[in-house]
C-alpha cells in the first residue's frame, strides 16, 4: 500500500478499516508527521525555518506570507493546503487525515482544532476511521478555542466566536458562536 493510494482513499472519503494495509500506512505517515512536529515545537526557529518544517510537514511550498506561531501539531501533515497570508497562532492542533484546506488571509486563534476524522459509531467497528474534509474560505477568522469537526465548510469572511464547537457548515460572512456555534449575525451588522 503507498502513500498515494492512501491519500486517495481518504480524498475520496473511504473509510478506513481499522488493521487494514490502509490503516497501516496512515500510521507509517503519521510517525514522520510527528517527527517533523516534534523539530518544529522543539525550540526557537526564525519564521523562515518554521516555513520549511511546515512545508517537509505538508510535503507542499509554503508562502512566505504565512506565519505559524509553535507549538503546532498535525497528526498526518500530508493532507493540509494553506493559502496566501495565513496566520496560525500557537497550540493548534491540525488531524487532517480527511484534508484541510486553508483560504488566504484566514487567522486561527489559539489552540483551535480542526479535526477530519471521526470513528464509525458501531462498537464493533469502532477502530474504523471515517474522513471529511474541512474548508475555511477566504478571511475566515477561527478565535481561540475553537473546534471544527470533519466535514465543515465555513464561507468566506465568516468569524467563529472564542470556544465555538463548529458542528455544521457556516455561510459567509456570517459570526457564529457557541457550542454546537450558531449562526448569531452577519459580520456587518
Amino acid at each position: 500500500m503507498t502513500f498515494h493510494d492512501l491519500l486517495a482513499a481518504l480524498d475520496a472519503g473511504q473509510t478506513i478499516t481499522g488493521g487494514s494495509p490502509l490503516h497501516a500506512a496512515m500510521h507509517d505517515t503519521s510517525q514522520e508527521a510527528l517527527r517533523i512536529a516534534g523539530e518544529l515545537n522543539a525550540g526557537y526557529h526564525e519564521p523562515a525555518r518554521v516555513r520549511d518544517l511546515l512545508a517537509q510537514l505538508t510535503g507542499r511550498p509554503i508562502a512566505e506570507t504565512v506565519t505559524l506561531f509553535p507549538p503546532f501539531t498535525a497528526d498526518f501533515g500530508r493532507n493540509i493546503r494553506l493559502g496566501e497570508r495565513v496566520f496560525i497562532n500557537s497550540g493548534c492542533r491540525f488531524q487532517d487525515q480527511g484534508g484541510i484546506t486553508i483560504g488566504d488571509d484566514c487567522l486561527i486563534g489559539h489552540n483551535a482544532v480542526i479535526a477530519t476524522l471521526q470513528h464509525d459509531i458501531h462498537p464493533d467497528r469502532r477502530g474504523d476511521l471515517i474522513p471529511a474534509p474541512v474548508t475555511l474560505g477566504r478571511n475566515v477568522w477561527l478565535g481561540a478555542n475553537v473546534t471544527v469537526l470533519p466535514g465543515v465548510t465555513i464561507g468566506d469572511d465568516a468569524v467563529i466566536g472564542a470556544g465555538s464547537i463548529v458542528t455544521k457548515d457556516v455561510p459567509a460572512a456570517s459570526v457564529a458562536v457557541g457550542s454546537p456555534a450558531r449562526v448569531v449575525r452577519g459580520v456587518l451588522a
